[in-house]
């Protein structure tokens, strides 16, 4: 498993980024309302528009976020109007009709193929029939990298080999060679190809940390490597050491963000469960603070159907004195570390 690692280096190569992301702005619910899943200022207008029917919203979002290669951006917003399309379709269906061609309806529409198939128990066969989809929307616009992200999970969900998704790596970092997206995606097929090689992972994450920018989403990669070791139950023990640096990698980012930003929600749910997993308390606790409001699916969907109630249970109990580690209750979805490495709840991706 590990030596299979050794004829791929051209797979945890990273190179430098050019472009940075905008972030924009969010709007920040009123009193302890606390939301999940929330969409920034500029993606809430489109999904207003799409629940009416209306498509030019979200057109014009994805063209806005293309012109000027605001890919990080791009790719959140896709996945959250694929996401919509496959409950209301309506909206994409006449946009599809109407614009055939539009970068951004092609892009939605291969996101929403997968999106649909991947439930199915016969997903590697379905998926191969998307890839003319996927092919389409990498072809309408050759900058963006998003149609390449979205090539890599379908590589991983069709049981690609390793070969193909090497070519599609490198065309995916050649666009955006800091794409947080695109490294996710190679992180997840790594931790799928190679089971319980935890250690490969976090090896290919921090790489990709150590040559992005700071500020980059990529500087939250091992953090992600150490969630897939922390919720798996399979391969060699990680040093302790590992998991708190790439935890603190993740704390560093998670601090040059505001309080109360729905950015970085993501990063700093999936820290979380990190830091409690940890028990570094006073941590989880202070990152607790600067999320905020804002809840996010994952990782709590992973430990519980009600996602935001797991959410608020674990706020409550984070806020509130009294000793710690967690009570059972809490501890049967999020055991702690019985000695570095065991009894962990399974996932079966990153």
């Amino acid at each position: 498993m590990v030596g299979t690692m050794v004829p791929l280096p051209s797979f945890i190569r990273c190179a430098r980024m050019n472009k940075r992301f905008a972030r924009p702005a969010g709007r920040t619910p009123a009193g302890d309302e606390v939301v999940l899943d929330a969409p920034d200022d500029r993606l809430s207008p489109a999904l207003v528009a799409a629940g009416r029917g209306e498509y030019d919203t979200a057109a014009g979002l994805l063209a806005a976020t293309r012109a000027t290669a605001a890919w990080e951006n791009h790719d959140r917003y896709v996945r959250h109007l694929a996401a919509f399309a496959r409950s209301r379709p309506e909206w994409f269906e006449a946009w599809r009709t109407t614009a055939p061609q539009d970068p951004g309806a092609l892009l939605v529409g291969a996101q929403l193929a997968v999106d649909r198939v991947w439930p199915s128990p016969a997903r590697a066969e379905l998926l191969r029939e998307v890839s003319p989809l996927i092919t389409a929307a990498a072809r309408a616009d050759d900058r963006d990298p998003v149609p390449w992200r979205i090539a890599l999970d379908h590589a991983r969900g069709s049981r690609a080999g390793h070969r193909y998704v090497e070519e599609l790596w490198e065309a995916a970092v050649r666009r955006a060679p800091h794409h947080h997206g695109c490294h996710v995606a190679a992180l997840r097929y790594l931790a799928a190809s190679w089971h319980g090689a935890h250690r490969e992972c976090l090896d290919f994450a921090d790489r990709a940390a150590h040559d992005a920018p700071a500020d980059s989403l990529l500087q939250a990669l091992p953090a992600r490597a150490a969630f897939g070791y922390l919720t798996d139950g399979c391969g060699p023990e990680v040093p302790r050491a590992r998991l708190d640096a790439a935890a603190d990698r993740a704390l560093a980012l998670s601090a040059r963000f505001p309080a109360g930003d729905p950015w970085p929600a993501g990063i700093r749910n999936k820290l979380l469960y990190v830091l409690i997993r940890l028990e570094r308390w006073e941590d989880a606790r202070a990152q607790l603070a600067l999320i905020g409001p804002y809840a996010t699916s994952f990782p709590w969907d992973r430990f519980s159907d009600d996602p935001l109630g797991h959410f608020l249970q674990l706020r409550e109990h984070l806020l509130s004195p009294g000793p710690f580690p967690l009570p059972a209750g809490l501890t049967a979805l999020l055991p702690a570390l019985p000695g570095g490495h065991g009894g962990h709840v399974h996932a079966g991706d990153h």
